[in-house]
């Protein structure tokens, strides 16, 4: 009897310890959240227009896409007189990047339009962590965009063309 009893209080130690632990973990989903440099990111890739270019179909739903749709490149060309550029996908790039490579990557990035890359070239320090913890937070997904096009060369469709810039 006495057996039984100490078995007994042994398993409702152990059941409030795991309870006591379970009650203490915070999901994956909750740590993002509570992260305000990944919510300032966030902020930052909506009001910068990350994803009019990098997320497909995002700017003629409204911006009414999921967030697991979102900054994994296109397939829709941009062509001018520079050739045909596509949106990299931006969570495969960074995925190989340290926020530290990142940060002086996007200080002295110059692509070809439309990439607004000068936008990227002045932000602080602060606010280019913030995109990138909140690009690494997604995770993976999608696949690299299409090669960059010559100008000389034409490219698969779809693509929008710019005319040559007034003289």
């Amino acid at each position: 009897m006495q057996h039984r009893a100490r078995n007994a209080a042994v398993a409702a130690a152990l059941a409030a310890a795991l309870l006591g632990t379970a009650a203490g973990t915070t999901s994956a989903a909750e740590r993002k959240a509570k992260d305000p440099l990944r919510e300032r990111g966030r902020y930052l890739v909506m009001i910068g227009g990350c994803n009019d270019c990098h997320t497909p179909g995002y700017a003629p739903s409204g911006g009414k896409l999921d967030e697991r749709q979102w900054l994994v490149g296109d397939s829709l060309g941009w062509r001018g007189p520079w050739g045909t550029t596509y949106p990299v996908n931006l969570r495969l790039f960074m995925q190989k990047l340290t926020e530290k490579e990142w940060v002086a990557e996007a200080r002295h990035l110059q692509a070809r339009p439309p990439m607004p890359w000068f936008a990227l070239n002045v932000m602080t320090d602060g606010d280019l962590r913030a995109i990138y913890r909140f690009v690494r937070s997604l995770g993976p997904a999608g696949q690299p965009a299409p090669d960059y096009v010559p100008p000389d060369r034409e490219p698969k469709p779809p693509y929008i063309t710019f005319p040559a810039p007034p003289k």
